[in-house]
């Protein structure tokens, strides 16, 4: 019998749960799309040099990147539904890579430009469809930890971005930070095709053909104008032309939802109070944040003649702050809940963002990294609430239709973000008339600071209880903590 007991079956390995795995899983992809995006950040005045443009005009890759996501994201939770997350997920990863190659091997700007179009186009079934999967998968009271989970590998592109990019710029050539997406690509398709579950609708809506169309011609229309109207690449009349042709595609689908039983995006969404008010306040805080990955690399080797590598080493440092609060939130949100959180975390973390409007040359390094990594840690606490609080009260089978509905509100914002930073440059260089200065950066910073500030307009109207059933934050009937059970 004492032989026999050597013997006995060990216990079976506990399998990693599905608010864990999947999230990881998922997050492979958007771990590839954010570090994409924070190299490039950290690349452009190399590449502005290389293609014959200006690192200012170079916004428009910027902005045409997160342009694309928005006009084919809305398309996103109806191809999931209609062909399933796991296909559409994996055909997400495939055609960004294709992007990838054609920004490596792109010689101007128009090239570029079109290239990161087609980049976007990668990237506008990536994150939602990996959203919603989790979404699917993951019950309620999981889904705080589930997108923590979900953001730490995706936190990881924006950590390694700056200082790799920077280092492959500086050492090598820029082209690389391109071409290394292709490993990552195949990984992530390995993972998803092994362990993402291929979900489908049962009854898949039909396409809204129309909405998509006005959708596209709305937010192309109204983003992109706006961001070439300072830049000469166009006439006036171009750039006036596509506002004015994107505010009028959005009157028309604002009169296309009401007569639509299945709208593209359906603008309802917005009458469930923690859906609407969280997506208010986040598309204005996203704005300064957008702004952010555009003015800080450019402020650091422009004006303080920092190489590529050396200013990577700088601006990594706000998302390892990032980081390190996604193991945070979920009690801080337990012991505060949303409301008391988003409100204050607003004001905080737009005050960090004011705070790099008075870097100088003369700014230690150690300083200017321990502020970016302090106002790391109020940005993740930020959207981690948001993305949880966002969908506490929708239903199931809307849930395709609001994480679109979200993540192309995210990339509006994001793009939004870009071309106000921008604009704030060219309007503190035309009141001195002079080349670009360090007080320019300071100005743009000031302004986007002040956005990001107005979203608790938004906050405030959140009812106190907020979110409970997910933070676990209990309000006592008169307003006051009553003792969790």
């Amino acid at each position: 019998m004492r032989m026999l007991s050597h013997f006995r079956p060990r216990p079976a390995i506990r399998p990693m749960p599905a608010s864990r795995l999947v999230p990881l899983i998922v997050a492979v992809a958007l771990f590839m799309e954010n570090m994409d995006a924070t190299m490039i950040a950290t690349s452009l005045p190399a590449i502005a040099a290389d293609i014959g443009t200006s690192p200012i005009a170079l916004k428009l890759a910027l902005t045409v990147y997160l342009l694309s996501l928005a006009i084919f994201i809305p398309v996103s939770g109806w191809a999931a539904d209609r062909f399933g997350a796991r296909r559409v997920f994996t055909a997400a990863i495939i055609v960004f890579m294709a992007g990838s190659l054609a920004c490596a091997t792109a010689e101007s700007l128009m090239g570029f430009v079109g290239a990161r179009f087609l980049q976007g186009m990668g990237g506008a079934m990536m994150t939602p469809v990996g959203r919603l999967v989790i979404m699917r998968t993951v019950e309620k009271r999981e889904f705080v930890t589930a997108m923590a989970w979900f953001s730490i590998p995706a936190l990881l592109g924006p950590i390694s971005g700056p200082p790799v990019g920077g280092f492959i710029t500086t050492y090598f050539s820029w082209h690389w930070i391109f071409l290394i997406n292709i490993p990552i690509g195949i990984v992530g398709i390995f993972l998803a095709l092994r362990f993402v579950p291929d979900l489908k609708a049962i009854e898949p809506r039909p396409l809204d053909s129309l909405g998509v169309v006005l959708i596209g011609i709305a937010t192309s229309g109204l983003v992109f104008g706006s961001s070439v109207a300072s830049l000469g690449v166009l006439p006036a009349l171009a750039w006036q032309a596509m506002v004015v042709a994107g505010g009028a595609a959005a009157l028309a689908y604002l009169a296309h939802t009401r007569r639509t039983m299945h709208p593209i995006i359906d603008l309802r969404l917005m009458r469930t109070p923690s859906f609407g008010l969280s997506l208010g306040g986040a598309t204005l805080f996203r704005i300064g944040v957008g702004a952010m990955p555009f003015l800080l690399p450019l402020m650091l080797q422009l004006s303080f003649g920092l190489t590529p590598f050396e200013s990577g080493l700088i601006t990594f440092t706000g998302a390892a702050g990032a980081l390190v609060m996604k193991f945070a939130a979920k009690p801080i949100l337990k012991r505060l809940g949303f409301r008391p959180v988003l409100v204050v975390n607003a004001l905080i973390g737009a005050g960090f963002l004011a705070v790099i409007g008075f870097f100088t040359d003369a700014t230690p390094v150690l300083l200017m990294m321990a502020l970016l990594l302090a106002g790391g840690f109020a940005r993740s606490l930020q959207f981690t609430s948001l993305n949880a609080l966002a969908f506490a009260d929708i239903s199931p089978a809307r849930m395709s239709q609001a994480t679109s509905l979200w993540a192309a509100a995210q990339q509006v914002s994001l793009a939004l973000g870009v071309a106000i930073g921008g604009t704030f440059l060219e309007l503190s260089m035309s009141l001195h008339g002079g080349a670009l200065r360090l007080a320019d950066f300071h100005f743009a910073f000031f302004g986007v600071a002040l956005v990001s500030a107005l979203s608790i307009v938004f906050f405030l109207r959140l009812p106190e209880d907020a979110g409970s059933e997910m933070s676990g934050h209990v309000v006592g009937p008169r307003g006051g903590l009553s003792k969790l059970q």
